[in-house]
């Protein structure tokens, strides 16, 4: 069994929390809008990291990530992108499995055609009154439960 941490929209901060959740995992992906990098130098001290870039994240040190990723991990191929109204592969034809965006703050799981889509949600600064959340994916061979996790901050922020 595989565990993968999923987290998105940080811009910037990095919550305690969001950290203590993804601990243990064996990969961790990020969703875009990552805001600056030390967010990812603490996700990569975690787990092997794959990161792409959001639409906010435009300033130098993001110049070199990719706007998708195909990833396999396991035996599940994932495809990784920031913003899913930007999607344009033909995810069957790839032989994707998977699909992890970001962009819309809002924590999604939704079975499409046989493709499981999974938005982690927004981990960064609260957006509206959207609850703030990661998510992850336990993987068994061929075989991957989501789950979504709605963290308890320790302030209200």
């Amino acid at each position: 069994m595989l565990r993968v941490g999923l987290i998105s929209d940080t811009h910037g901060l990095m919550r305690p929390e969001a950290l203590d959740f993804l601990k243990g995992s064996d990969h961790i992906i990020h969703g875009g809008d990552i805001g600056k990098p030390a967010i990812l130098e603490t996700l990569a001290e975690l787990a092997p990291l794959t990161a792409i870039r959001g639409n906010n994240d435009k300033d130098a040190w993001a110049a070199n990530l990719p706007e998708t990723v195909l990833v396999k991990i396991g035996e599940v191929p994932i495809y990784v992108l920031h913003d899913l109204s930007q999607l344009g592969t033909d995810l069957h034809a790839a032989g994707v499995r998977v699909v992890v965006s970001g962009h819309s703050h809002r924590a999604l799981v939704q079975e499409r055609d046989g493709i499981l889509f999974v938005n982690p949600g927004g981990a960064g600064p609260r957006r509206f009154r959207l609850p703030i959340t990661v998510a992850e994916l336990l993987i068994d061979k061929h075989s991957v439960t989501p789950r979504i996790a709605e963290l308890r901050l320790a302030q209200s922020a």
